[in-house]
C-alpha cells in the first residue's frame, strides 16, 4: 500500500513538475526574442542583449532564493511563489511594450526570470525521486518537457501579435500574453503537486557549503555548464537579430528557433541515458564536440549572409550541445553528491551559469555590433571548449555515487 501511495506521488509530482518547465520554456522563448528585438529598437543593436540579459539574472536570483526557500517550506510552496512571481513579471512586460517604457521591461523580464529559475530547479527535484542509477534520466525527462517550448514557443509569436495587435497593444506584446497564461498555468500545475515534508536542518555530519565546493565533482559541472551556457546564450540571443539584419522574417526566425530549441530539449531523455551509461563526463565531452561542430556551420561564409538552412542545422547541433552539457553536469551533480550535499550548491551552481549568461548576452551584443556574426561564432567555439582541460583530470572514483541508494521524495 504504501508502495502504491509513494509511486501515485512520484507520479503527481513528475507530472507537476513536466507541465511547469513546459510552460515557462514556451514562455521564456517568446519573451526572450521580443525582448531582444525591443533593446534593438530602443537601445540600438549595441544594447540589444540587455533586456534578455535582466531575464537572465532574474533566473539567477530565482535559484538562489527558490532553491534555499525549498530546503525550508518545501518544492511545491517554493515553485508556487516563483511562478506567482512571473505573473507579475509577464504583466509588467507587457505593459511596458505597450507604453513604450524599456526600463519597466527590463524590470519585467527580472521577474520573469525568477519563475524560470524555479523551473531550471525542477530538474534536482525530479533527481531526488529516483536511486541513483535513473537520476541522469530523470533529470533528461524533465528537461526534455521544454521540447513542448521548442514547438510552440518561438510558432506563437506571429499568432501572439496578432492577438495583441487585436486588443490594440503592440505586435511585441504578444509574446508577453503568452507569458501570463503559462505562468497561470505554473501555478496551478505546482498547487497539484503532493503537500511535502520541508526539507530537514543539516545536520551535524553533514557538509558544510564550503566542503561541498571542494568536491572534484562540482568545479567540473560548474565549469563545463558554464561553457556551455555561454557558447549556447551568446549565439542564440543574437541569432535573431543576425537574421533581421538580413532581411529574415519572423516566420524564419520562428523555423531556426523552433530547430534551436527542438535540439535544446527534445533528446534530453537520451543525454540522461548516455550520463547514466557511460557517466556525466563522457556526455560533456559530446556536448563539447557538438558545440565546436555547430560553431563550424554557423560561421560558414553562407551562413554569414543568407543561409537559413545552414542556420537551422548550426542551431540545431548548438542546442543538443548545450543539452549534453547541462544534463552531463546536472548529472555529475545528483550522482556524486548525497541529498545535503546537493541542497548546499545546486542553487548557487545554477545561479553563476544563469549569471554567466546574463553577460554573455549583453557581451554578444557588442560583439556582434562591432564586428559580425561569424566573429561572434567562433568566440562561443573557444567558450566551448574550456572545460577540456579539467574533464581530461579525472581523479579516482571520482564519479562515484555517494548518495543513498533510494532518495527521498521532492521536498
Amino acid at each position: 500500500m504504501s508502495v502504491d501511495v509513494e509511486t501515485t506521488g512520484r507520479r503527481r509530482s513528475m507530472a507537476a513538475l513536466l507541465g511547469g518547465v513546459a510552460a515557462t520554456n514556451t514562455s521564456m522563448v517568446g519573451a526572450s526574442t521580443a525582448s531582444t528585438l525591443i533593446g534593438a529598437e530602443e537601445l540600438t543593436e549595441l544594447w540589444s542583449g540587455v533586456p534578455n540579459a535582466a531575464g537572465v539574472l532574474g533566473t539567477a536570483a530565482g535559484t538562489l532564493w527558490l532553491a534555499a526557500l525549498m530546503a525550508r517550506r518545501g518544492t511545491r510552496s517554493a515553485l508556487s511563489l516563483g511562478y506567482l512571481v512571473a505573473i507579475v513579471g509577464a504583466a509588467v512586460a507587457g505593459a511596458a511594450v505597450a507604453s513604450g517604457q524599456v526600463l519597466l521591461l527590463i524590470f519585467g523580464m527580472v521577474l520573469l526570470g525568477v519563475g524560470n529559475g524555479g523551473a531550471q530547479l525542477s530538474r534536482y527535484c525530479a533527481a531526488d525521486l529516483y536511486p541513483p542509477r535513473r537520476q541522469g534520466l530523470a533529470v533528461g525527462v524533465i528537461v526534455w518537457a521544454g521540447t513542448v517550448g521548442a514547438v510552440f514557443g518561438p510558432n506563437l509569436m506571429d499568432p501572439s501579435a496578432d492577438v495583441a495587435s487585436r486588443l490594440g497593444l503592440p505586435d511585441l506584446a504578444g509574446p508577453f500574453l503568452v507569458a501570463l497564461l503559462a505562468a497561470g498555468i505554473c501555478v496551478l500545475a505546482s498547487a497539484a503537486m503532493p503537500r511535502s515534508r520541508t526539507a530537514a536542518r543539516r545536520g551535524a555530519n553533514d557538509p558544510t557549503p564550503a566542503q561541498v565546493w571542494r568536491h572534484p565533482v562540482v568545479s567540473v559541472a560548474l565549469v563545463s555548464m558554464i561553457a556551455g551556457q555561454l557558447a549556447m546564450v551568446a549565439l542564440m540571443t543574437m541569432t535573431p537579430l543576425h537574421m533581421s539584419s538580413n532581411h529574415h522574417g519572423l516566420t524564419a526566425v520562428g523555423v531556426v528557433l523552433s530547430g534551436h530549441m527542438i535540439g535544446m530539449f527534445a533528446l534530453a531523455p537520451l543525454s540522461g541515458y548516455l550520463s547514466d551509461r557511460f557517466g556525466g563526463r563522457a556526455a560533456i565531452l559530446m556536448g563539447i564536440g557538438l558545440l565546436v561542430t555547430s560553431v563550424v556551420v554557423a560561421s560558414w561564409p553562407a551562413a554569414h549572409s543568407s543561409g537559413l538552412t545552414r542556420l537551422v542545422v548550426s542551431l540545431f547541433l548548438l542546442g543538443w550541445g548545450w543539452n549534453l552539457t547541462f544534463v552531463g553536469g546536472s548529472a555529475l551533480l545528483t550522482q556524486a553528491l548525497t541529498p545535503a550535499a546537493r541542497r548546499a550548491v545546486q542553487g548557487r551552481v545554477d545561479a553563476l551559469v544563469w549569471a554567466a549568461s546574463a553577460v554573455a548576452s549583453v557581451v554578444a551584443g557588442v560583439v556582434l555590433a562591432t564586428t559580425n556574426y561569424v566573429v561572434l561564432s567562433v568566440a562561443a567555439g573557444v567558450v566551448s571548449l574550456i572545460p577540456v582541460p579539467l574533464l581530461r583530470r579525472r581523479p579516482p572514483a571520482e564519479e562515484s555515487a555517494s548518495a543513498p541508494e533510494h532518495a527521498d521524495a521532492v521536498r
